[in-house]
């Protein structure tokens, strides 16, 4: 038997979640970037959740859409740029929930990190945004898994409109609703999920960042929840976790000891997905980091390989390429 510390995983092997598709490689939330990503073989692929005016989700890590989209380019649509205040941050642009989805659809989708991947640039305005709809039919015909978000839940139900129901309704239209259904519903606050758990039988996934707390205010901190005692509170409503990769790690991430995380969320019976491993220096941890500037890429299959060896039943990249090699090449290494 090994005495690898990854034996003690809850779920085995570890799943490539191709965040935002295979964003290191296409705009984000684009067909063409989660179509990417099912070629390089990752076994689910995330959209970020946001509502149109009409009550259509849409696949948008933010429903600010100026860095992602040409709507400032769109003369019809400058009226609508305004200023908000969503979960404490006050923000200027053009939101989705102003736009119906056939106005959206106008739009084109662009690189959102165009310094550090300015190749992905070559894409830009070649995609429109998809609905959820378009992606589980995507997931289905290549027989891949989602992972969507529900972003600012509390937000949006406040605003008159509220997302959970949506989703529910669409996963269930899909023939999804049950714990082995392809699909995993995360967020960073805790009621909806907890509302989730009365609605679905879909798994679901508590986020936590390495600071702050939820917006909803239903914990004094994310670092409360990842307490043994946090965690198994959150094992009542939650199946996993999915908290940013440097909470595996002392240090904010800057040291190479590891965290008692990935243990005390699997002693409370909670799968750890740890989010987002990404391959430019401005985001690897700093032992991986390879060349001088921010845009070169480090050594990510070192980084991801680290935190496998800890044993996470999945993680969250940009580059599911390089994620897919690297897990099987660690389960490989594992059979020996």
């Amino acid at each position: 038997m090994s005495t690898n510390p990854a034996s003690a995983r809850l779920s085995s092997p570890p799943i490539v979640i191709a965040h935002r598709g295979a964003s290191g490689e296409r705009p984000e939330h684009t067909l063409a970037s989660y179509s990417r990503a099912i070629e390089a073989g990752a076994d689910v692929i995330e959209p970020d959740l946001v509502p149109t005016k009409d009550d259509v989700l849409v696949a948008r890590h933010e429903n600010e859409i100026s860095e992602t989209t040409d709507v400032a380019e769109h003369p019809e649509f400058a009226a609508r740029r305004t200023t908000k205040t969503i979960d404490g941050q006050t923000l200027t642009g053009w939101f989705t929930e102003d736009f119906t989805l056939a106005e959206l659809k106008t739009l084109r989708a662009k690189e959102r990190l165009p310094q550090l991947r300015p190749a992905n640039t070559a894409w830009n305005g070649r995609e429109t945004i998809p609905t959820l709809v378009d992606i589980i039919a995507l997931a289905k015909a290549h027989g891949v898994a989602i992972y969507p978000e529900t972003k600012h839940p509390t937000y949006f139900a406040r605003i008159g409109h509220p997302t959970d129901r949506l989703l529910v309704d669409q996963l269930k239209a899909a023939g999804w609703d049950s714990a082995d259904a392809p699909v995993f519903i995360q967020s960073f606050e805790v009621d909806n999920l907890k509302r989730l758990k009365t609605m679905t039988r879909i798994r679901l996934i508590q986020l936590v960042a390495a600071s702050g707390a939820p917006a909803d205010g239903a914990a004094p901190s994310y670092a409360a929840m990842m307490t043994p005692a946090g965690l198994r509170a959150v094992a009542g409503y939650a199946w996993g976790i999915g908290p940013d990769k440097a909470m595996l790690w002392h240090d904010g991430g800057k040291g190479d000891a590891p965290t008692t995380l990935v243990a005390d969320a699997h002693a409370a019976g909670l799968r750890v997905h740890p989010w987002t491993y990404r391959a430019e220096n401005a985001f690897v941890r700093p032992r991986f980091r390879r060349g001088e500037r921010a845009g070169d890429h480090g050594d990510l299959a070192g980084e991801i390989a680290a935190a496998l060896a800890q044993g996470v039943d999945g993680f969250f990249t940009d580059f599911p390429a390089i994620g897919v090699e690297t897990r099987d090449a660690f389960v490989a290494g594992e059979k020996k």
